[in-house]
């Protein structure tokens, strides 16, 4: 019985959120074959990250390709341990600061994440835009997933995962919540969708929700004010935000700090792929979105789930024929859904 109420409870509030009608603000997907740089900022440096990270991040370690079983077009993040500017690895680290940001709505993304075995630890973000002004964290971090944790290293490594927030006055005196989840399957077999709704009074995550909408959040908090403004969740996560992608190798996270215990390069490079990226609001007081590169509508515009359908990218001109709206992308020519059609003129 137990069981049955707790299902039924998450069937309802999954309703409850599809019940909630979101506009496709911004679409992603990667098939430009490059990376859109008046988007995308790739991040040069072999600072660690703060958390001791051994990876020296470079532009070698983004590309925009395909995924080799399913034939997907991705942004392809990929770690090789080699000796490289005074690291032992490689990596790739992509941020969209200052070029898209948005407060308020709901983000999807269709990611494969790597087997981390030990070692390795991917990660799908964001944090407050106005990062260069504050820091961090005053400025506010949300970790929308996270995997490769030392918790994890008792044989589930490919189930469990986190979401996480982060705010504070200073690096050393940071408030942390960081919830975590063990799933009954894999997640590191073929891509996954994990989403974030966002609100001005909650933050929840979810898991496959597509396929599996009795998926409950996996973390879920309340954007409480407090006296203190660097503590105060409800104006600190009220502001815009922009959206990280990375693929971090050891450091405090997995709690290995050499690259002999990076098991998971033993075998050669290992990459995340993220299939797309989609962002939707609904209309309501405090929503905002910016990304001065993005001035076209997409079709569809409005739908309740918008989980599944692929679409065409923001990028692609609109092009009518014979009565047909098309987005041309390159030499080829979608229809408003992305499956490619054939044309004659």
């Amino acid at each position: 019985m137990k069981q049955l109420l707790t299902l039924l409870s998450a069937v309802c509030l999954y309703g409850l959120m599809q019940a909630q009608v979101y506009t496709l603000v911004w679409n992603e997907d990667f098939t430009d074959g490059s990376l859109d740089r008046t988007v995308w900022n790739i991040e040069v440096n072999g600072d660690g990250g703060g958390n001791n990270e051994l990876q020296y991040y470079c532009e070698k370690g983004v590309t925009v390709g395909i995924e080799p079983t399913t034939g997907k077009h991705c942004l392809i993040l990929t770690a090789t341990k080699e000796d490289y500017q005074g690291k032992k690895c490689t990596s790739g680290r992509v941020n969209s600061k200052n070029k898209m940001y948005y407060t308020f709505g709901r983000i999807d993304a269709r990611i494969k994440f790597p087997r981390t075995a030990n070692g390795l630890w991917p990660a799908f973000w964001q944090m407050g835009n106005n990062f260069d002004q504050v820091g961090w964290p005053k400025c506010g971090e949300t970790d929308i997933i996270e995997m490769g944790h030392q918790n994890g290293f008792n044989g589930k490594q490919d189930r469990f995962f986190n979401g996480a927030m982060h705010v504070g006055r200073a690096w050393n005196a940071d408030w942390c919540d960081a919830q975590e989840a063990t799933w009954s399957y894999s997640l590191q077999d073929t891509f996954h969708i994990v989403t974030l709704i966002w609100t001005p009074s909650t933050i929840d995550m979810y898991m496959d929700k597509d396929a599996h909408p009795e998926n409950g959040a996996y973390f879920h908090a309340d954007l409480e004010p407090n006296e203190d403004a660097d503590y105060n969740r409800q104006l600190v996560f009220g502001k815009p935000n922009f959206v990280i992608a990375n693929l971090a190798v050891g450091g405090n996270f997995p709690g290995i700090f050499n690259i002999d215990g990076i098991t998971a390069l033993n075998n050669g490079p290992q990459s995340l792929y993220i299939d797309w990226i989609r962002i939707y609001q609904r209309g309501d007081a405090g929503e905002s979105f910016v990304c001065p590169s993005a001035s076209d509508p997409i079709e569809p515009e409005r739908t309740e789930n918008n989980l599944s359908p692929t679409l065409p990218s923001r990028k692609g001109e609109k092009v009518l024929r014979n009565g047909q709206l098309l987005i041309r992308l390159g030499e080829k020519m979608y229809d408003i859904m992305g499956k490619e059609v054939t044309v004659k003129y």
